[in-house]
């Protein structure tokens, strides 16, 4: 009982903390017992406790392997601000001078250092090596022990490199900690650190003041729908989360003009720029960061209130210790992540050239992204069962999925056929391979190992194609198959899959959410309620008194789209116009002044009130590519040698030039024409498009016959719409 008292003092003492959370005193005990140790905590749990306390307690220097220097300043403040004297703790790595350096070895050799942060990479260094094997070594604690892992969501190499280190240093015992960790990653752990003999503790992984939610992402409106989230949620911390800095850059500029103190963070800002946002954001100057993964590893805001995830992560590891950022203090924590089948082809496509083993883990962690974004199944329940966990609610409250049940369909057919299927091909493939037997589907792959010859292959063809994922990953949740862990992903049998084969039952189940990835739907499809009618024929009046007084086609003026937005956004500025799909500054000075005047008087006179949340101001996107085109073209340079230049297609550079005509950029072409087009050629195009009421291609092509190629119609269109409509 004693010992017990005594360490209850020994927290008070140094942390003043009168009780311990979850395992953190077992924990303790296990590592000041000279046990192997294995934390498997979340976000928030106390992870670092479990190792400050026993440094403090035991003889020696502990050393805590930790990839943040960021976060190793922090922990060392920390430490040393609850001591009496400094050097209780110290870190070891890059930043540090000579001076600084030696000051650390001697705090070290007196003894008074108990706990020693060390980067992986300083850990190889061969002077550190020699000086710690002649110092009294109490243990290692590996933070951040899933970098070990190939499966892990930020695998780094150097990471398994630490046991031979620890080998070379001296023995001792190990505690290596971990926020995510699949069994398949924990397992990789264990054997890379040599530690299979570990005592394992493993806290649960639900977060119950988490909501989560996946929305459709459309590229048209996904900004306009993060404004408005965020001035729903005005004044609280939030972190959104891109895959690329140049979205950061870009989103964040959105939310700035918006009016949303918000700041861009990402690896490539100068550590200076870095720090004073990581500053601002702690100290609430900002509400919200953009970011990529590069932020928040170290930060220890316990408020954050909503974590947006732009584009869907790599790995449900990673989406978890991200989301894990909200709510740190118990209360509201929101997580929003926008899916679209396309970024996930985005995200195959950037594997491409990297060695096929981490293609293929790339594509497996991938796959279970898709399937947690896709499926209707309660999202804590599928975001624990990949962390092997077992939640036995049925409906959580609090995911969209579960706030918005689908209508459960019964699948016992259906989980029969896979069953028989997988066991019919020895337990050896994965889910695609499963899918495409059961479908018929004679594959390369299938022919090769002779399975379209089984009784089985094809035995689920007259069921609905859609079936056969959600009926896979919800047999998995209910404990009738289960994914190998040694070979990743290979689909194996339980006891109860298998007593199922024998006596089938009921097996209801949800079908998977259907992603529309029609990208070039109008940016008001699924609002067409909110297009004012009214206003939308008076605009159209309007275009067509405009056209006539400049002797124009109406489309010159204002496409229907644009006049389609701006009968439901209700723009009254020339600023306000410029953001209507199709309308430049140039196009909103020439023809917009009538136009928004005329919006103004309609809402006035009708006591209507602006959408706010519609009004998104966007802010002009400088991209790269169209200013060097519109600088190519004004050095004259040929549009053929333009494309080459910038790794395009003919037809894609003539995609980007249309699309810098179309929203009001005036551009002279005439030189490139003048020598590959004929002249009458392209005085018969441009009069054609002159009296034409529509400037659409197929309708063009087949009003002007075979004599023109569709290349020449194209870049008379592009110089007919530069001359007149802008």
């Amino acid at each position: 009982m004693t010992k017990e008292v005594n360490l209850i003092q020994k927290l008070k003492h140094h942390f003043g903390f009168d009780t311990f959370k979850g395992d953190q005193e077992a924990i303790i005990r296990n590592v000041l017992a000279g046990k192997n140790t294995f934390v498997l905590m979340p976000t928030g749990g106390g992870k670092s406790l479990c190792y400050q306390l026993p440094s403090l307690i035991m003889d020696g220097t502990a050393i805590v392997i930790s990839p943040l220097i960021a976060l190793m300043k922090n922990q060392v403040d920390v430490v040393n601000g609850m001591s009496e004297e400094d050097g209780v703790a110290h870190y070891l790595n890059s930043s540090l001078n000579k001076a600084a350096i030696d000051q650390v070895k001697s705090d070290i050799v007196s003894g008074k250092t108990k706990l020693l942060y060390v980067a992986p990479e300083s850990l190889t260094k061969e002077e550190y090596v020699e000086f710690l094997k002649m110092c009294k070594i109490s243990f290692y604690a590996i933070d951040e022990a899933h970098c070990i892992s190939e499966w892990g969501h930020d695998f780094r190499p150097e990471y398994r490199r630490i046991r031979p280190i620890i080998n070379e240093i001296g023995a001792a015992p190990v505690i290596a900690l971990t926020a995510t960790a699949t069994d398949k990653v924990r397992t990789d752990i264990k054997k890379s650190l040599n530690i299979m003999d570990a005592t394992e503790f493993k806290s649960s992984f639900n977060r119950p003041n988490l909501y989560y939610e996946v929305r459709q992402k459309s590229a048209k409106d996904v900004d306009k729908q993060i404004v408005k989230f965020i001035k729903q949620n005005s004044g609280k911390s939030g972190i959104i989360y891109c895959l690329s800095r140049k979205k950061v850059e870009e989103l964040a500029a959105v939310l700035c003009a918006n009016d949303i103190k918000a700041a861009p963070y990402h690896a490539g800002l100068d550590s200076q720029t870095r720090s004073t946002t990581q500053d601002d954001f702690l100290m609430e100057r900002i509400d919200v960061i953009v970011a990529t993964i590069a932020f928040g590893m170290g930060i220890d805001k316990p408020d954050v209130r909503f974590v947006i995830h732009y584009d869907i992560p790599k790995s449900l590891e990673g989406y978890y210790q991200e989301t894990g950022r909200a709510g740190r203090d118990g209360g509201e924590g929101k997580c929003i992540a926008f899916y679209s089948y396309k970024d996930l082809q985005k995200l195959e496509k950037f594997m491409e050239g990297k060695p096929v083993a981490e293609q293929d883990i790339g594509r497996q962690l991938l796959q279970e992204t898709a399937a947690y974004a896709e499926s209707s199944v309660c999202r804590r329940k599928l975001l624990l069962h990949y962390f092997g966990e077992d939640y036995k609610e049925d409906n959580c409250g609090s995911c969209d999925n579960c706030l918005h049940p689908k209508t459960k369909i019964e699948g016992e057919n259906a989980l029969l056929i896979v069953l028989k299927a997988i066991l019919a091909i020895k337990e050896d493939f994965r889910t695609d391979y499963v899918i495409d037997f059961v479908k018929g589907n004679a594959t390369d792959d299938i022919i090769a190992h002779k399975h379209d010859k089984l009784e089985e292959f094809g035995s689920g063809e007259d069921e609905d194609s859609k079936l056969w994922n959600p009926v896979i990953r919800q047999a998995l949740i209910a404990g009738y198959l289960r994914k190998d862990v040694e070979n990743y992903g290979l689909l194996k049998l339980t006891a109860a899959g298998k007593r199922f084969i024998k006596k089938p039952s009921s097996f209801m189940i949800v079908e998977d959410k259907e992603f529309n990835d029609d990208e070039d739907e109008e940016m008001m499809d699924g609002h067409g309620s909110a297009l004012d009618p009214e206003l939308y024929a008076m605009l159209k009046d309007l275009r067509k008194k405009v056209a006539k007084k400049n002797g124009l086609p109406p489309y010159v003026i204002f496409m229907d789209g644009s006049l389609e937005q701006m009968a439901t956004v209700y723009p009254i500025t020339l600023e306000e116009l410029q953001n209507i799909q199709g309308v430049g500054a140039g196009k909103a000075r020439k023809f917009g002044r009538e136009f928004v005047e005329l919006i103004k008087k309609h809402c006035d006179e009708n006591e209507i009130e602006r959408p706010e949340d519609l009004r998104v101001r966007t802010v002009a996107k400088k991209s790269m590519l169209k200013v060097k085109i519109i600088q190519s073209i004004d050095r004259q340079v040929a549009l053929d040698d333009i494309a080459n230049a910038q790794g395009l297609e003919f037809e894609e550079l003539l995609d980007e030039v249309e699309a810098i005509v179309y929203s009001g950029t005036k551009l002279n072409i005439d030189y490139f024409l003048d020598e590959v087009m004929d002249e009458d050629h392209v005085d018969d195009i441009f009069e054609y498009f002159r009296e034409s009421d529509t400037d659409d291609l197929n309708t063009a092509m087949e009003e002007l016959g075979d004599d023109y190629s569709e290349d020449e119609v194209r870049l008379v269109r592009i110089k007919f719409l530069s001359e007149l409509a802008n």
